[in-house]
């Protein structure tokens, strides 16, 4: 897997937000195959920061319905990345 598909996409949520501003931590959705390490270095690589630590978290996939036809969502995992101390946090979740 290259960086990019390590890390699928940032999340931009208010607990995202705020977990940005006051711990100096980053949220990602990341593949499920994907491990701590191989978070690591993509998000070092491709923001150019010191990881100090990566949390990890797999959510499962719901039954949704629409009408009489059902189907699950796929099953996706979350990454919290903390950054170094002194390091800069990058600018991806402005809105």
């Amino acid at each position: 897997m290259n960086n990019y598909e390590v890390i699928r996409r940032p999340l931009v949520t208010e607990k995202g937000v705020a977990k940005k501003d006051d711990e100096r931590t980053l949220c990602f959705e990341v593949a499920p195959a994907a491990n701590k390490t191989q978070v690591k270095s993509a998000v070092e690589k491709l923001f150019k920061v010191k990881v100090e630590e990566v949390r990890t978290a797999t959510f499962e996939g719901k039954m949704r319905r629409r009408g009489r036809f059902a189907g699950y969502r796929s099953d996706w995992k979350k990454a919290y990345v903390r950054l170094k101390k002194g390091e800069k946090v990058p600018d991806f979740a402005e809105i």
